[in-house]
C-alpha cells in the first residue's frame, strides 16, 4: 500500500449550504442536461463517501423545495420554474426583513445578507430558498424593481471628514453616510430629514444628503416635526395651495342665500373640546309643537369653496385626513378654510350642508330632509359647559340643551336595545407647559354632553 505523502491533503469537508449553491450553479450552467448524483459528485470533485452521502441529502432537499427538478429517478436538472415572486419588501420595527407577495400569499423572511440593500416599501423580485428552522419560508432579493421614497429622519453626527445619520427607527439596517458638502448647514445633534442618493453595490452604507434641518434634537417643536416627517405627513402647504386658499372670498351673496334654507334666526350652537381651534359641525333646535321639535345637524359646506379637481382638492386628497398630535393639528385643508371659512364660529354667517329631522318626545324621527343651508351660530360651548347645563339646568339656552340631551338619550337607548356595540373608552390627554413640554397625564370621561353630539351626528 502506497504511503500517503505529507503533501497530500485530505478532501475539504464542504457544508450543506455550500454544496447546495455549487449544485445549483453547476446545473444552471448546463440547463439542457440532466445528471445523476455520481456525475454531479465528479463535476464538483466530491469523492469522499461521507461527502457524497451529504450531497445526496442536499439533492433531495433541493428537489423537495423545487430548486432543482428530478426528471426521472436519480436524474436531476436545473428548474426553469424556480419559485420567483414579486412583491413588497418590509423592514419591521424589530429589524427583521420580510417579503409580502403581490398575490397576498404567505410572507417570506429575508435575511439581511440577502436583502440586496432593499429598503422598506421597495418593490422587489425574490427567489425562494429551502425552508429554515425559524421561518417557514425564506428568500433572497434578486432584483429591486422600484424604490420607495428614500427619506429618513434621524440625528446628525458630524465628524472631521464626513457625517452620518443615526436613524430614529430601525427601518434601515445601516446609518446613512453624508458628505460634508450635503449637510445644508446641519450640525451634530440636529434632527434632519435625509434622502438617499446612492447606495453602491459593495458598500455597507448608503450615501445621502440633508433635505431639511428640523432643529436641535430634544426640543418639543423639533420632535413634533420629526414625527410628521418620519411618517411623511406634510406639515407645510405648498405656496400655490396657500395662495389659492387666500384668494377665496368670504362674502356670502344674497343670491347664494336665496338658494339655501335659512337657519340664521333658529337657535344654533356648537359643542367642542375646550381647546378646539375649528368648529366644523353645529346643532340647531326649534320647537314645533308641545311634543315635537325640529333638529338640524349642520356641517360646513366645503364644496362651496373647494371644487373637484382644483389645486386645493388635489392637495386634500393627497393628505386624506387631518392629523391630530398632542399639541397641534395638521389640517387636511389650509387654515384659511379649516379655521376661517369652514369653521362655524359664533355670530358669523356660514354656509352648511345639513340634515334636518322632526322628532317627537319619544325619540322617534317622524321625517327628515337634507338641504344646503346658511346658519349663524348663537353660542360656542365646550363639553364641560354643556355638561354643566345638563346637570344644573342653569345657563343661557340650558332649556334647549337639556331637551336635546333627553332626545339623545332616547335615541341612544333604542340604538343599544337594537344591538349597537358600545366602543366607549377613556381618552388620554396631556397637560403641557407654554413650550409644549408634558407636565402630566389625565383621562377624559365621555359624559352626556359628548353622547348628545355623538347621537345626533349618527
Amino acid at each position: 500500500m502506497r504511503k500517503k505523502k505529507k503533501t497530500d491533503q485530505p478532501e475539504k469537508k464542504r457544508k450543506k449550504k455550500e454544496l447546495a449553491s455549487a449544485i445549483i450553479q453547476f446545473l444552471n450552467e448546463n440547463p439542457d442536461k440532466q445528471y445523476n448524483y455520481k456525475q454531479i459528485s465528479a463535476a464538483l470533485e466530491v469523492s469522499a463517501e461521507e461527502q457524497r452521502t451529504t450531497l445526496r441529502d442536499v439533492l433531495d432537499k433541493l428537489r423537495d423545495d423545487e430548486l432543482v427538478l428530478e426528471t426521472q429517478r436519480g436524474k436531476y436538472k436545473t428548474n426553469d420554474r424556480k419559485p420567483i415572486l414579486e412583491g413588497r419588501f418590509e423592514r419591521r420595527s424589530n429589524g427583521k426583513n420580510f417579503f409580502v407577495p403581490n398575490d397576498e400569499g404567505n410572507i417570506v423572511y429575508i435575511p439581511e445578507r440577502n436583502s440586496m440593500h432593499a429598503m422598506n416599501g421597495d418593490i422587489v423580485r425574490i427567489q425562494m430558498f429551502a425552508k429554515r428552522k425559524r421561518f417557514e419560508t425564506e428568500g433572497e432579493v434578486i432584483e429591486i424593481l422600484k424604490r420607495a421614497e428614500a427619506r429618513f429622519v434621524g440625528t446628525l453626527e458630524v465628524k472631521k471628514d464626513f457625517a452620518f445619520l443615526v436613524l430614529d427607527s430601525r427601518i434601515l439596517a445601516n446609518d446613512i453616510f453624508i458628505p460634508k458638502e450635503n449637510l445644508k448647514g446641519g450640525k451634530t445633534g440636529d434632527k434632519v430629514v435625509v434622502e438617499i442618493v446612492e447606495w453602491p453595490a459593495k458598500a455597507n452604507n448608503p450615501l445621502g444628503k440633508v433635505l431639511d434641518v428640523l432643529g436641535e434634537a430634544g426640543h418639543n417643536d423639533t420632535e413634533m416635526h420629526a414625527i410628521l416627517a418620519q411618517y411623511n405627513l406634510p406639515y407645510v402647504y405648498p405656496k400655490e395651495v396657500e395662495k389659492a386658499a387666500e384668494k377665496i372670498s368670504a362674502d356670502i351673496t344674497p343670491q347664494e342665500i336665496a338658494k339655501r334654507e335659512d337657519f340664521r334666526d333658529i337657535l344654533t350652537f356648537t359643542i367642542d373640546p375646550a381647546d378646539a381651534k375649528d368648529f366644523d359641525d353645529a346643532l340647531s333646535i326649534k320647537q314645533l309643537t308641545n311634543t315635537s321639535w325640529e333638529i338640524g345637524v349642520h356641517i360646513a359646506d366645503v364644496t362651496h369653496y373647494v371644487k373637484p379637481g382644483d389645486i386645493i382638492d388635489t392637495e386634500a386628497q393627497e393628505r386624506a385626513t387631518s392629523v391630530y398630535l398632542v399639541d397641534r393639528t395638521i389640517p387636511m385643508l389650509p387654515e384659511r378654510l379649516s379655521n376661517e371659512l369652514c369653521s362655524l364660529r359664533p355670530n358669523e354667517e356660514k354656509l352648511c350642508f345639513s340634515v334636518i329631522f322632526e322628532i317627537n318626545d319619544k325619540g322617534h324621527v317622524i321625517k327628515h330632509r337634507i338641504a344646503k343651508t346658511v346658519i349663524n351660530s348663537d353660542l360656542r360651548m365646550s363639553y364641560e359647559e354643556a355638561q354643566s347645563m345638563i346637570e344644573t339646568e342653569m345657563g343661557t339656552y340650558s332649556k334647549e340643551v337639556v331637551t336635546m340631551n333627553n332626545l339623545a338619550k332616547q335615541l341612544r337607548e333604542r340604538r343599544f336595545t337594537n344591538g349597537a356595540i358600545n366602543f366607549e373608552r377613556f381618552e388620554v390627554r396631556f397637560n403641557l407647559d407654554d413650550k409644549g413640554k408634558p407636565l402630566g397625564v389625565y383621562f377624559t370621561e365621555s359624559k352626556e354632553a359628548n353622547h348628545l353630539i355623538e347621537e345626533f351626528m349618527l
